[in-house]
């Protein structure tokens, strides 16, 4: 199983969700590192059909599930619409579902 953050430089989020991106990871129960990449250009942005900063992806699908119909892809910060309002993070349900979900499957 590939679990990434991709992320901006100038991102605040990202940093200050790391500690829990892992928390959730290790939750889940995967071993598996979590590659943490940074997307520094609009061209690497359109490449990587990059949504925003933070985006988490399982296995190369983003835990969003409304990510697969989305094309706003650059260098941005991205806004997730959960329960509650707009955050600059995903739902812990999303990425733990992401992880189960792959992990039911023997991906990891």
């Amino acid at each position: 199983m590939t679990i990434e953050m991709l992320h901006t430089k100038a991102c605040p989020h990202a940093a200050e969700y790391l500690p829990r991106l892992l928390r959730l990871v290790a939750e889940a129960g995967s071993s598996e590192p979590l590659r943490v990449r940074l997307i520094a250009d609009p061209d690497q942005a359109q490449r990587e059909r990059f949504l925003g900063s933070p985006s988490i992806r399982v296995n190369g699908r983003d835990v969003d599930p409304t990510a697969e119909y989305r094309r706003e892809y650059g260098l941005s910060c991205r806004l997730y619409s959960a329960q509650g309002g707009l955050r600059g993070t995903p739902p812990d349900e999303w990425v733990l579902e992401a992880l189960r979900r792959h992990a039911a499957q023997g991906d990891c």
